[in-house]
């Protein structure tokens, strides 16, 4: 099983995701945060689940879960530990 290590940057976009939502919702806000967080879950037992991200090429290192409207990105580390780098919105390139 991996670590799982949320860097600022991701912690930061979490954030940014439930003020949004909260603007309409703050029920439906806290839910999105909430199941984000469960999803990532499965990385402990899985790191690999996530598929390579398109826009970073081949690396086998850089993957991502798409979860509703959010790219969630990650990185695993050789450590057995797994940092989720950023969350982004499915609309949103890596590159831009």
């Amino acid at each position: 099983m991996v670590k799982i290590i949320w860097t600022q940057r991701s912690i930061t976009d979490l954030k940014s995701i439930a003020e949004y939502i909260s603007k309409d919702s703050v029920k439906y806000a806290s839910l999105t945060i909430e199941r984000i967080i469960d999803v990532t879950k499965y990385i402990e037992t899985n790191p690999r689940i996530g598929r390579m991200v398109p826009d970073i090429g081949r690396n086998d290192l850089i993957r991502e879960i798409i979860f509703g409207n959010y790219r969630i990105i990650y990185k695993i580390a050789k450590t057995m530990t797994v940092y989720i780098v950023c969350l982004q919105t499915n609309l949103h390139s890596l590159m831009s």
